[in-house]
C-alpha cells in the first residue's frame, strides 16, 4: 500500500488547524506522515518538505485545509492507475464562515466569477482527467517521485507555482485527475480587502506564470481585456454604443446572481452584481502588474525550517 507525505507550509508560530484535523480523523494511522514546514516563501517550503519526505505521494494542504480520511483512499483509487501523476479536488467554503465568506465563495464557485477555474470551489461531476485550470494547492497529491524528478516547484513562483509544475507533469507524458468527492474545506477571506488583495494576487501570480514559461491561455486575459475596455469606455462615454458590452456584462451578472439566489435560497447573492466587477477588474489590474514587472527572482527564506509532527508507523509527536 502506498504511504502519504503530508505537508504544509506555515508563516513561523502560525496556527495549524490542518493537523488538528488531521489527529482526529487519522490519529494513528501508519500510513502517513505530517511534514510541516516555516517560514515566507511557500513554494520553496514546499519544495524543502518535499525533498525530505519519505512516503510515495506527496498531499500539499495549506494551514487550514481541512481534509477527510476518505481523501487518502481516493488518491490511492486513482493512482492504481500509473499514469496518473497528480490528484485533487475543490476547496469548499465551510457553512459556519460568516456572509461576507460566503459571498466571497459564490463569487469564487460561479462560471460568471471564476470562468473556467470555478470548479476548483465546487463539487460538481464525476471524476474526471482535468488540466490544471480545475485543480488547486491547498488539495492536491502528487507522486513523489515525479515531483522530484521534475524538480518540484518554482521558486519564482507564487502563486500559481502548482499550475506551471502540473503543464510540466502533463507534458512528460502524465495525467491529472480532478476527483470532486475529494473535498477539503477552508474559510474564505474575512474582509473585502483581503479578498481584493487574494484577486490581485491571482492576476499578478498568472502574469508572471506567462512570463516564466512564455506560453499563455486566452481566458485567462478576459479580466485584462475587460479592465481596458472600461478604460475605453470612460474616454468615448459619449458614443453610447460603447457601453453596449457593459450592458450585457451587467446583465449575465445580474443572471448569475438571481440563479445563484434560486439554487441557495441566499439573499446574500443579490450583491454580486457588485462583487463581480470588482473581483474581475482587480485581477485585470493584478495580470498587467505582473506583466510590467518582469520575470520574479526566486525568494530565497534561509530560515525555512520543516518539522515533522507524525512519523510513518507513529502517531504524532506533537500538538
Amino acid at each position: 500500500m502506498s504511504t502519504f507525505s503530508v505537508i504544509i507550509p506555515v508563516k513561523p508560530g502560525g496556527y495549524v488547524a490542518a493537523c488538528r484535523q488531521l489527529q482526529a480523523i487519522l490519529p494513528d494511522d501508519p500510513g502517513y506522515e505530517v511534514l510541516l514546514a516555516e517560514g515566507s516563501a511557500p513554494s520553496q517550503q514546499r519544495n524543502c518538505a518535499a525533498r525530505e519526505a519519505v512516503g510515495d505521494v506527496l498531499y500539499f494542504l495549506d494551514d487550514d485545509s481541512l481534509t477527510s480520511a476518505e481523501n487518502f483512499a481516493r488518491c490511492l483509487e486513482a493512482m492504481s492507475d500509473p499514469t496518473v501523476a497528480v490528484v485533487g479536488g475543490p476547496s469548499i467554503t465551510p457553512p459556519d464562515d460568516s456572509r461576507l465568506q460566503q459571498l466571497f465563495g459564490y463569487a469564487l464557485a460561479s462560471a460568471f466569477g471564476s470562468g473556467a477555474v470555478n470548479r476548483r470551489y465546487r463539487a460538481v461531476g464525476v471524476t474526471r482527467e482535468t488540466t490544471d485550470k480545475e485543480l488547486i494547492l491547498c488539495n492536491l497529491a502528487v507522486r513523489r517521485s515525479l515531483f522530484i524528478e521534475l524538480g518540484g516547484f518554482n521558486e519564482r513562483l507564487y502563486p500559481n507555482e502548482e499550475n506551471e509544475f502540473m503543464t510540466r507533469v502533463i507534458a512528460a507524458g502524465y495525467r491529472l485527475i480532478h476527483n470532486p468527492a475529494m473535498v477539503v474545506y477552508r474559510s474564505q477571506r474575512k474582509n473585502l480587502k483581503a479578498f481584493v488583495r487574494q484577486m490581485f494576487s491571482y492576476g499578478r501570480g498568472r502574469g508572471e506564470q506567462t512570463l516564466i514559461t512564455s506560453s499563455y491561455s486566452l481566458t485567462s486575459f478576459v479580466p485584462l481585456f475587460f479592465v481596458a475596455y472600461l478604460v475605453l469606455a470612460l474616454l468615448c462615454i459619449k458614443y453610447v454604443f460603447v457601453l453596449a458590452p457593459l450592458v450585457i456584462y451587467l446583465c449575465a451578472a445580474l443572471a448569475s446572481s438571481f440563479a445563484l439566489l434560486l439554487r441557495s435560497g441566499s439573499l446574500s447573492a443579490l450583491l454580486l452584481p457588485l462583487l463581480y466587477p470588482l473581483m474581475h477588474c482587480t485581477n485585470g489590474v493584478g495580470l498587467l502588474w505582473g506583466l510590467l514587472h518582469g520575470k520574479p527572482a526566486p525568494v530565497h527564506d534561509s530560515s525555512v525550517r520543516v518539522r515533522r509532527l507524525k512519523r510513518l508507523g507513529e502517531p504524532f509527536s506533537q500538538q
